[in-house]
């Protein structure tokens, strides 16, 4: 429980309280405007293009001069359009950002510490709430996240909105279980649901106690690759593939309301990053030095935002690299390798903690579980190369 709140509930903890939600909400919306040209940027530069270099320096104002832009254009609305539902719909695409954003720990000394800060006299959490179930929270908020596209696609009553939005149900049941079963792996390892305590979990030996090689990679790589696909970034944007549905869910949508999906679409990507650096790679842990506001603020903070920067760059890296899978492609990798991988991971370092819970030899049984899992797997790839066959002899008979 945050300490804040340990002695009831004053007036000076309700301020510092909308302190918090009032930096948490800037922090956020900062990121997501430098996201945005931090995108632009890379990948001029991979493609040998200068990108922005108007609006500010390095144009990086250029964000702003857009949804300013925006915001002055039209405002249209289809006229078969669900009127009350076409207009929710953006709201609810940018609020599970936020929401989700809140239990992500931004500062504070774990190292030696507590991973309290002193703000005013109070000792707090760096940030926003810490709620018991904070993983069940951000998995629900990712969950609601895609009603917005969902209603924006079936509001708009046009066939393009409406096909990009059941392509997003469709996505998003894939890799939710592979993000989930990911998810459990981690707290199998720390036995906690506070993204709190999950970072006080990894804050002992810089990188060897993180989840990343605590958990033995897989997780991470399954949650990357899933949070990409819950994100509709590259190389899974096929909710909105231009090629083939104009612009997906969002195409009816015009000024401040399709701002609103493209800002939810970065928020999220900034929210996803957070997490991902939270599960796995200690959060704002590393080594600390110096006094005490250095130890509690600036080195934590710094460390913080230097991964968060490394994932931001991968998404970057990605959409700039990789082409865009075909939907049967996306179903397969999630449904037929991202889960059966996830689960079989899971149980193994389930197998582990049994093992050192009732004091038998690891290696053994983790041998003994690895074959089980190699033979589960070899099964399932048989399976799948039968139906292959099946199905090119039905072809073949049809044709």
């Amino acid at each position: 429980m945050d300490p804040l709140y340990a002695d009831g509930v004053d007036l000076a903890v309700v301020l510092i309280t909308l302190l918090k939600v009032l930096v948490a909400f800037v922090f956020l919306l900062v990121a997501t405007m430098f996201m945005v040209w931090f995108e632009r940027k890379i990948i001029a530069d991979m493609q040998h293009r200068i990108g922005p270099n108007r609006a500010g320096p390095w144009g990086i104002l250029q964000t702003l001069a857009d949804g300013t832009k925006l915001f002055f254009k039209e405002d249209l609305l289809p006229d078969k359009a669900d009127r009350r539902v076409f207009r929710l719909a953006p709201v609810l695409a940018v609020v599970p950002a936020f929401l989700a954003f809140s239990i992500i720990p931004l500062g504070g000394n774990f190292t030696d510490g507590d991973g309290t800060v002193s703000i005013f006299g109070h000792r707090t959490f760096l940030q926003l709430a810490d709620p018991p179930v904070g993983v069940l929270f951000f998995l629900a908020m990712s969950a609601i996240g895609v009603y917005g596209i969902m209603l924006a696609g079936w509001s708009s009553g046009s066939k393009y909105p409406l096909l990009g939005s059941v392509r997003a149900s469709a996505q998003i049941v894939s890799y939710e279980a592979a993000l989930g079963l990911s998810v459990a792996a981690v707290l199998l390892v720390t036995r906690t649901l506070s993204t709190n305590g999950i970072v006080a979990a990894q804050a002992g030996r810089f990188i060897v106690d993180w989840n990343l090689v605590v958990t033995g990679v897989v997780p991470a790589v399954i949650f990357l690759i899933a949070g990409t696909a819950e994100l509709n970034r590259p190389p899974f944007d096929l909710v909105e593939a231009e090629q083939e549905l104009v612009g997906g869910f969002n195409t009816e949508y015009s000024s401040i309301r399709f701002a609103l999906f493209f800002l939810a679409e970065f928020m999220n990507t900034v929210t996803m990053s957070a997490l991902i650096v939270t599960m796995f790679l200690g959060g704002p842990s590393g080594p600390v030095f110096g006094p005490e506001v250095l130890r509690s603020w600036f080195l934590p903070l710094f460390w913080f935002f230097l991964k968060l920067v490394l994932f931001l760059f991968a998404f970057v890296w990605f959409r700039g690299t990789l082409p865009r899978l075909r939907y049967d492609q996306l179903m397969d990798l999630g449904w037929k390798m991202l889960i059966p991988l996830a689960l079989g991971w899971l149980l193994l370092l389930a197998t582990i903690r049994v093992a050192q819970h009732e004091g038998w030899p690891v290696p053994i049984a983790m041998a003994i579980a690895l074959v089980v899992l190699v033979g589960a797997f070899g099964l399932l790839n048989l399976s799948l190369r039968a139906a292959r066959r099946n199905r090119e002899h039905e072809a073949e008979v049809y044709v």
